[in-house]
């Protein structure tokens, strides 16, 4: 099974390094079933095509295996494992290219945000639901999608078509997205894999699909299938997803949520009473940020970082919140906003309430200036530490609002989240996370600096010993600097 990515970024070849891949020779990577190859069909200054290329062992695929979930003796031996692309090809893309799927590039590290121009092709590639959901898959995240149907026999057309795609993608994207989508994109469009799905595929579910997944719209159609359609799995990872992106809290339970039941209320797939559920942190976190507004009387707010647009539907949704601005520094994610807050179909006085703007959070912009309140929720942990003092610059200093409110991690309490491994951040994006500790320092500090006081607080379920999940400070402009607890 086969996949190639191109790219016409000049000079094409820098792609070598950022896939950690030399064009000049070809390369072998050993995995459960097979040997994985990498080579370079082409590699110039204009174009350069890295080639995947999985070689499977029958053999190894029966001992490690299932042959993709078909437990006859006969279909051990005789399958399409070999030679579609699915979950086998994604885990050899996924150990190939580990360091590209993180964004890391010793060599070339100013390319690794950096939006190239790519093309993929996947030549054969087991597809459920077929060119339909290929286009549901990719088009959202800024694909152009070229899928065509494989002919059963291509000399025999009446005989239709197979479930195998003919894939072809091209736009202009980060590589590590593009490298996240397909590893994701590959058992789910198969819709099967080739080893156990355990608790530990909602980590790795959750680390590829940072800062894409939350917002798609078949968000919870992929995460079902990548988790083998296992509801508490699935249940998990969704939870996991608003926790790291701030999926819109009221779409969490949409996938899974279970029917009416005749007698009364919702009911969940174990029988419990919906309202039993833990509120998922997204939901907390977003009504501690609304309370903290309404308590300090703000009508005219600026979202710092939106994102998606997460928080800026919850503020849409208050009349009290009479001007809303969303900043983001990506285009991408402003789109996505635009279209989840359905802008071009709110009513003339809606319409007229909310705007985007594009710009950088660590640069003065005077159209900033005059809200009321500015909200950086989960947003300064992902910047580098030595950028901080030009945030606050241009939110305390420039900006200077009467009130400012910033949630964040707090890095203690990351022990209690099951399936998230030790020593690692709850975003792949994270550059740091504060324990209280720190937070509270920085808190003092920067009030003290600009002239706030300020407020911390907690917010979701208090452990004894580690705290809150997420801590928040309550900035307020006034002569006073100490911190209150």
């Amino acid at each position: 099974m086969l996949v190639t990515l191109t790219t016409t970024h000049v000079p094409a070849t820098d792609l070598g390094f950022l896939l950690h891949k030399n064009p000049a020779r070809a390369q072998q990577v050993e995995v459960s079933t097979g040997t994985a190859h990498v080579f370079y069909p082409e590699a110039d200054e204009h174009r350069c095509t890295a080639a995947l290329l999985l070689e499977v062992d029958p053999v190894g695929l029966v001992r490690t295996a299932r042959a993709g979930g078909d437990d006859g003796a006969l279909a051990q031996y005789v399958n399409d494992r070999p030679y579609a692309a699915s979950s086998l090809l994604a885990v050899a893309l996924g150990k190939a290219f580990s360091s590209a799927r993180r964004g890391v590039s010793r060599e070339r590290p100013e390319l690794v945000d950096v939006a190239l121009p790519l093309e993929v092709h996947v030549p054969a590639l087991s597809c459920r639901g077929g060119v339909e959901m290929a286009q549901r898959f990719f088009a959202p995240l800024g694909w152009r999608v070229d899928a065509r149907a494989v002919p059963l026999d291509e000399t025999l057309p009446d005989w239709g078509v197979s479930r195998y795609v003919d894939l072809r993608l091209g736009g202009d994207l980060r590589l590590a997205d593009a490298l996240n989508h397909l590893y994701v994109a590959l058992p789910v469009l198969d819709d099967a894999k080739h080893y156990w799905v355990g608790s530990d595929e909602v980590e790795k579910l959750v680390r590829a699909g940072s800062g894409w997944l939350a917002g798609h719209p078949e968000r919870d159609l992929i995460t079902r299938r990548y988790l083998g359609h296992r509801t508490a799995l699935t249940r998990r990872a969704i939870e996991r997803l608003a926790e790291v992106d701030d999926a819109d809290p009221e779409t969490l339970d949409d996938a899974i949520a279970p029917p009416l039941a005749a007698a009364g209320g919702p009911r969940s797939p174990e029988g419990e009473d919906a309202t039993d559920r833990p509120v998922p942190l997204a939901v907390q976190r977003h009504g501690a940020v609304l309370a903290a507004l309404r308590s300090a009387g703000a009508q005219r707010v600026v979202d710092l970082g939106c994102g998606a647009g997460a928080l800026l539907h919850a503020l849409l949704a208050e009349p009290a919140f009479t001007e809303v601005l969303g900043v983001d520094v990506s285009a991408r994610a402003l789109e996505v906003a635009a279209r989840r807050l359905r802008l071009d179909r709110l009513p003339e006085r809606q319409r007229a309430r909310i705007r985007l703007l594009q710009s950088g959070l660590t640069y003065t912009d005077v159209r900033l200036r005059g809200y009321d309140a500015a909200v950086l929720m989960e947003v300064v942990e992902h910047l580098d530490l030595d950028r901080l003092p030009a945030l606050e610059h241009a939110v305390f200093g420039a900006a200077a609002p009467a009130t400012v409110v910033v949630t964040t991690p707090n890095v203690e309490y990351n022990v209690r989240f099951e399936g998230l491994p030790a020593g690692t951040f709850r975003h792949r994006d994270h550059r740091f996370e504060w324990t209280r500790q720190q937070f509270a320092d920085w808190v003092a500090a920067a009030g003290d600096r600009y002239g706030y006081t300020a407020r911390l607080l907690g917010v979701g379920e208090e452990d004894p010993d580690v705290g809150t999940p997420t801590q928040m400070a309550v900035f307020t402009r006034g002569a006073a600097t100490e911190v209150a607890a």
